[in-house]
């Protein structure tokens, strides 16, 4: 597989998982901490971006990409909680993530 394809299905897992984490945190925001309709707004915006973006992946399969995307996410939800909310995550927090990584990896770059 070519450098160029991977690092492209990367750098758009890492931009899918930005928008939609974030925009569910706005979300959250908005709601839970009573921090208005704006944050509400712009995390229904967010979402509707990692749509889209998810859209430019190059393997044409929607359930391959989602289901790899799900590893992404969750990783990507204990890397948001340690920045933002300084959440610590324990060891099967992480071994769970590691697991969920290499099974993305597995579904988006194995040779077909």
């Amino acid at each position: 597989m070519c450098r160029m394809h991977t690092l492209r299905v990367i750098a758009l897992f890492v931009l899918a998982a930005f928008a939609e984490i974030g925009g569910a945190w706005l979300v959250w925001q908005g709601i839970r901490e009573h921090r208005g309709a704006v944050f509400v707004g712009l995390g229904v915006v967010a979402l509707a971006l990692y749509g889209v973006i998810a859209t430019f992946q190059p393997d044409p399969h929607f359930g391959r990409i989602l289901a790899a995307y799900g590893g992404i996410f969750v990783a990507g939800s204990l890397a948001w909680g340690i920045v933002v909310d300084k959440f610590q995550p324990d060891v099967w927090d992480w071994t769970g993530a590691a697991l969920c990584l290499l099974g993305a990896g597995i579904m988006m770059l194995a040779p077909r």
